[in-house]
């Protein structure tokens, strides 16, 4: 299992409105990936400013690099580019 976890900080500019048509258009590519989960929320912790989680699992890192080079991905991280600054963990999870 390969894990993509993604915390965007939303810059303060952005709009309520802008803040929700973002996290579905996030949701939604969900629908497109190859992922076994996909979870985005608005992080319940809003001291460091408002925060997007994105937590993704993958069967695999081969499935993890066919997201990244996915048409609707690389249409979505230009845009959070553009609203937000972000962390990303990259891991290969342990069996437990």
């Amino acid at each position: 299992m390969f894990r993509h976890i993604v915390l965007f900080r939303v810059h303060d500019d952005v709009s309520g409105a802008e803040l929700e048509r973002t996290v579905s258009a996030l949701r939604a590519l969900g629908d497109e990936i190859e992922a076994v989960s996909w979870n985005v929320e608005v992080s319940l912790d809003s001291r460091k400013g408002r925060v997007i989680v994105e937590d993704t699992a993958f069967a695999d890192a081969a499935a993890f690099d066919r997201f990244r080079a996915h048409p609707a991905h690389i249409a979505i991280a230009d845009y959070m580019a553009r609203i937000s600054d972000w962390w990303v963990g990259d891991y290969h999870a342990r069996d437990n």
